[in-house]
């Protein structure tokens, strides 16, 4: 697979990963929503570390800066 995400997709995405984690191991999300929130931020990190979206592979998107020929 080719990869399909920028850096700036790649931070954001991160930092939302990030976001949720504190919020959940503070307890201000919790319960069923906080394990959805907890996976879905785990999801956002994997996907930001291998630079592929396969959501983004499916509706054809790619946030990838295309290199000048």
């Amino acid at each position: 697979m080719n990869k399909n995400m920028g850096t700036t997709d790649k931070l954001i995405r991160i930092v939302v990963a990030i976001i949720i984690s504190v919020l959940y191991f503070t307890g201000i999300i919790s319960g069923t929503i906080g394990v959805i929130a907890l996976v879905a931020g785990g999801i956002f990190l994997l996907t930001s570390v291998i630079s592929i979206c396969p959501l983004y592979s499916i509706f054809g998107l790619n946030t990838c800066k295309i290199p000048k020929k």
